[in-house]
């Protein structure tokens, strides 16, 4: 007689070796009492950030502070990371059985969480468009830092994701002029439909009011610094890791007045603190995703059980990709 178990199964990715990830069963998916069980549908590699864990280069001052939601294992190996999750309730509290959540969960197939740790998808927003959300979330927080107004200069370097969308939101502020900077000209196809303009870094507009730097480089840093008028704002998104990053400093940084400011989305921004949870903030970072123009920063799907073969080329220095897009067996 074969004994069937009570436990669903579920399987997660997890990065186990410099440049090497295998998927790994889990014992449990089972949700506790105020808990809900998702089937995840699609996913997201973050691949600024989980390129850093694949190769190991998470700072050893960082392993606590970097530690994603739902995280398991220890860095640098092994560790289940990922934190872009869109699924759908199959158990728990009525009102969320059946409804189409994002949550900050691991690359898993079936998993179970609180119920205040999902959000609810608005209808408008398309499953796959919504695996953005935790990328939208941290250019909303990137504008609250920076706090842009109407009919400003911006400019953008480095057109990844988190960059692509920092200018899609800043050209919903009225008579601003936005442009990104990036060294592929192919990129140039991206701001075309994010209604922006693009430049390559020789060209990029001068005296700019605020700059966002987002490109994880030095080189793109300086340039950021170069692009900045007197007295305006650079707003560092990038993480390095443990590398280390030269600044030219020697140049206008002193004789412009600039400001360096560092914008991180695990804290919500100063500006807006006292009156928004991380809650309320994941929730308006979804609700700005019913934006089709957003649909070209999604690379095509990837199946979840080729990621340990498909990560080295994703995560490589020539990927073409923005966002990769994982689709979960239905």
């Amino acid at each position: 007689m074969r004994i069937v178990s009570e436990r669903p199964a579920a399987q997660a990715l997890w990065y186990v070796g410099e440049g090497r990830a295998e998927i790994r069963p889990e014992t449990d998916a089972s949700p506790a009492p105020g808990e809900v069980q998702v089937r995840a549908l699609y996913g997201a590699i973050s691949r600024g950030t989980e390129r850093l864990v694949f190769f190991g280069r998470v700072p050893e001052s960082e392993y606590q502070r970097m530690r994603a939601p739902f995280m398991g294992g220890t860095f640098p190996f092994p560790a289940k990371y990922g934190y872009s999750t869109v699924g759908r309730v199959e158990n728990g509290p009525r009102e969320l059985v059946g409804r189409t959540v994002f949550a900050l969960y691991p690359h898993q197939d079936l998993f179970a969480l609180p119920a205040e740790a999902v959000t609810p998808v608005p209808d408008r927003v398309p499953p796959r468009r919504a695996v953005l959300a935790a990328n939208m979330e941290t250019a909303l927080n990137a504008l609250w830092d920076a706090r842009p107004g109407p009919a400003d200069r911006i400019a953008i370097v480095g057109t990844g994701v988190l960059g692509a969308l920092v200018a899609r939101l800043s050209a919903r502020i009225p008579g601003t002029q936005v442009t990104l900077v990036d060294i592929e000209p192919g990129r140039g196809e991206i701001a075309r439909a994010l209604g922006v303009d693009f430049a390559l870094p020789d060209a990029g507009p001068e005296g700019c009011d605020l700059v966002f730097h987002a490109s994880a480089s030095g080189a793109g840093l300086n340039t950021a610094l170069r692009l900045a008028g007197l007295e305006a704002t650079v707003v560092e998104l990038s993480w390095y890791g443990t590398g280390e990053v030269p600044v030219a400093l020697g140049g206008v940084f002193h004789s412009r007045r600039l400001r360096l400011v560092s914008s991180q989305v695990g804290h919500v921004a100063a500006s807006h603190r006292a009156r928004w949870d991380f809650s309320r903030r994941r929730a308006a970072a979804l609700a700005l995703l019913d934006d089709p123009a957003l649909d070209c920063l999604i690379a095509p799907a990837i199946a979840f059980h080729d990621l340990p073969a498909r990560l080295p080329e994703i995560l490589g220095p020539t990927s073409g990709a923005l966002c990769q897009l994982i689709q979960y067996s239905p």
